[in-house]
């Protein structure tokens, strides 16, 4: 089997960034999150603030909640209007995550990276998830507000990223189908998560 790839996709609270860095650490490979960014920028030359201030904006937009732009692996070109609309900003992180995925092995968090992903298959695919009551303990501190403000607010960042990967994707997000492996992390810890991953991955490659 060629190089492994690690997507994840995962609930707020639910420890899926820390998780992606365990195993990254573990396995001795890059992990890639917010640098996905930046990276877009130098391959687009378009300035990484518009990148990031895109990426808030979208995550606040109504948008997705009443259209579909599922991604197809078209950029647009410098010479059009819509060189740096939102759409475009998605298709260079995408071609991106397609780029780093191709060149060797790394731990890829979010971005629908499953999705652009969905061709190749040395991708392991992972969901990670809990139940609110584990989000809320794990949030405490980050967000502010009460164990009910908690709730409503990590309820609508996962409404926000489910209705971003449908946009992107025309799939919904929370569907196992769409992953390989989809941990609770509810009811195991992180570094047994991050030990069941690596003996799915030595699985994959006995294959």
């Amino acid at each position: 089997m060629e190089h492994i790839v690690i997507t994840i996709a995962r609930g707020y609270g639910s420890g899926g960034r820390t998780i992606g860095k365990m195993l990254a650490e573990e396995l001795g490979i890059p992990y890639y999150d917010r640098e996905l960014m930046r990276l877009a920028s130098d391959e687009s030359g378009i300035n990484e603030e518009l990148f990031a201030k895109a990426d808030e904006k979208l995550k606040q937009s109504l948008l997705y909640k009443f259209s579909r732009k599922e991604y197809k692996g078209e950029l647009i070109p410098p010479d059009r209007e819509d060189f740096v609309s939102n759409d475009n900003l998605f298709n260079y992180q995408a071609k991106v995550i397609r780029d780093l995925a191709e060149a060797g092995p790394c731990v890829i968090i979010g971005r629908c990276a499953d999705f652009v992903l969905k061709d190749m298959e040395n991708v392991l695919r992972l969901y990670i998830h809990a139940p609110l009551e584990d989000c809320v303990e794990r949030v405490r501190g980050i967000l502010h507000g009460n164990d009910r403000e908690l709730e409503r607010q990590i309820i609508a960042i996962d409404k926000r990223r489910a209705a971003y990967y449908k946009y992107y994707t025309g799939r919904e997000w929370t569907n196992a189908g769409n992953y390989d492996l989809c941990l609770n992390t509810g009811h195991m810890d992180y570094p047994t998560c991050v030990e069941i991953a690596k003996s799915f991955i030595e699985i994959r490659k006995g294959k």
